[in-house]
């Protein structure tokens, strides 16, 4: 999948357990290993638009617990590498997750962006 090639509309809940992770395959994917998958977003809001979630369903950040451990030292590790990579390429990056409401899919997910709005 390009990133100007738009995917079906989803419709469930958690569109990372559903799409991401069982076919990175089609995703423009940075990283992926056994805790972590980091690709480009499917349908980007920003400029530069990638997102980083742990393999291993986590609810939220605020849902996390003592034995998400592992898997939250994975995913900030990645998040430091993707970010700084993004920072270095476009002088900026910015890191953010949603919780609550906010949170259109409910699995733990960090956006990495920079650049204008699209």
């Amino acid at each position: 999948m390009t990133p100007s090639t738009p995917p079906p509309a989803y419709s469930g809940t958690d569109f990372y357990c559903d799409v991401a992770i069982p076919d990175p395959g089609a995703l423009e994917v940075v990283h992926l290993d056994e805790r972590v998958l980091a690709f480009h977003h499917t349908r980007p809001f920003w400029q530069v638009h990638l997102v980083v979630v742990p393999r291993r369903h986590i609810a939220s950040l605020t849902a996390a617990g003592r034995e998400d451990e592992a898997d939250l030292r994975a995913l900030i590790r990645v998040i430091q590498q993707v970010a700084a990579e993004v920072e270095c390429k476009h002088g900026a990056a910015a890191v953010l997750t949603n919780l609550g409401d906010y949170q259109d899919s409910k699995h733990l997910h960090v956006h990495i962006h920079s650049g204008p709005r699209r």
